[in-house]
C-alpha cells in the first residue's frame, strides 16, 4: 500500500515537472531566441547526467553507441527547438495540450514504420484524438497561417516522440533507460554550448534581472524539467510499470493549461473540450492497459 502511495506521488510531481516545462519555455523566451532558451535546457541537462554517462559509457555496446547518439538528436535535441520556436509564437497551454498527442503519434509510427498489430478500437482513440485536434487548431485565437504552421512544430516535434520509442524499444531495449538517456544527453553538451557561443548568448549583460531571470528558468527547465523528470519517469516505469507511467499523459496537459491561466493567457471553453476529447482518444487506445487505476474499481498486476 505504501508502494502505491508512492507511485501516485511520483506520478503527481512527474506531472507537475513535466507540465511546468511549457510555462519555463516561454519565461526563458522573454530575454533569449529560441535557439538559446533549448540550447540551455539541453546543455544543463546533460551537465546534470553527467555522472551517470560515466558508467553508461562503460555499459552501452559499442555497436549500440550510435542508436544511443541518434535517440538523444531525435528523442530530445530537435524536439527542444521546436518546442521553444514554437511557443514564440503559441502560448504555453496550447503547447502543453498538443503534446499530450505523443501516445497517438507513438502508434501511428508502430503502424506505419514498424508493423506493429493494433486493433480497430485503437484506430478509433486515434480518430478521435486528431479529430480533437482539429477542432483545436480551428477554434484558438488569430487562427492563421503563420499560427498553424508554428503550432505544426509542436506536432512535428511529438511525431519525434513517437519515432524515439519505437527506435529505443526495438534496437535498444536491453539496455537500462538512465544509462541511454545520460549518454544520449552527455552527447548533446558540446552541440548546445557551440550554439549558444555562435548565437551571442555569452555575450548578454548577466547583471540584467531579466536575462538572468530567463537564465534560471532556462536552467531549471534543463535540470528539473528535463533530467530530473527523466529519472523520476524511469523509477516509476521501474516500480509501477510501463502502463501506469502512461498516465503522465493526462496530467502534463492539465498542468500546463494552469500555468497559461495563471500566466494571463486565455483559453475558450471550446478548446478546453477539445483537450477533453484528445484525452478521451488517449484514452481509448490505452484503454484495455488502464484497468489498474484504483477509480476503476479493479486490482492493479502489480498488487
Amino acid at each position: 500500500m505504501q508502494q502505491k502511495w508512492t507511485n501516485w506521488l511520483v506520478f503527481a510531481l512527474l506531472s507537475i515537472v513535466w507540465g511546468s516545462s511549457f510555462i519555463l519555455m516561454k519565461e526563458g523566451l522573454k530575454a533569449f531566441t529560441p535557439y538559446q532558451v533549448a540550447s540551455l535546457r539541453m546543455l544543463f541537462a546533460g551537465l546534470v547526467l553527467l555522472p551517470f554517462a560515466l558508467k553508461g559509457f562503460r555499459k552501452i555496446p559499442k555497436d549500440k553507441m550510435g542508436l544511443v547518439i541518434v535517440s538523444g538528436i531525435v528523442g530530445n535535441f530537435i524536439p527542444a527547438y521546436l518546442f521553444c520556436i514554437a511557443e514564440t509564437k503559441i502560448d504555453s497551454a496550447l503547447a502543453g495540450i498538443l503534446n499530450s498527442l505523443t501516445p497517438l503519434f507513438t502508434i501511428l509510427v508502430g503502424v506505419l514504420f514498424y508493423k506493429v498489430q493494433t486493433t480497430a478500437i485503437k484506430f478509433l482513440g486515434i480518430l478521435i484524438g486528431f479529430i480533437g485536434l482539429t477542432f483545436l487548431l480551428l477554434t484558438g485565437k488569430e487562427m492563421h497561417f503563420d499560427h498553424l504552421s508554428y503550432a505544426s512544430l509542436v506536432l512535428l516535434a511529438t511525431l519525434m516522440y513517437g519515432i524515439n520509442v519505437h527506435t529505443v524499444g526495438r534496437y535498444l531495449k536491453e539496455i537500462g533507460s538512465i544509462q541511454i538517456a545520460s549518454v544520449a544527453f552527455s552527447f548533446l553538451i558540446l552541440p548546445s554550448a557551440a550554439v549558444l557561443f555562435f548565437t551571442g548568448f555569452f555575450e548578454n549583460d548577466f547583471s540584467n534581472p531579466l536575462v538572468i531571470h530567463s537564465t534560471l528558468t532556462s536552467a531549471v527547465l534543463g535540470m528539473v524539467g528535463t533530467s530530473m523528470a527523466s529519472i523520476l519517469f524511469y523509477y516509476l516505469v521501474k516500480k509501477a510499470g510501463i502502463l501506469f507511467g502512461s498516465l503522465v499523459t493526462y496530467g502534463i496537459p492539465i498542468v500546463a493549461v494552469a500555468w497559461g491561466l495563471a500566466y494571463g493567457e486565455s483559453l475558450a471553453p471550446l478548446q478546453v473540450l477539445c483537450l477533453g476529447v484528445i484525452l478521451l482518444g488517449v484514452y481509448i487506445v490505452n484503454r484495455g492497459n488502464l484497468h489498474f487505476i484504483p477509480f476503476l474499481k479493479q486490482k492493479s498486476p502489480q498488487s
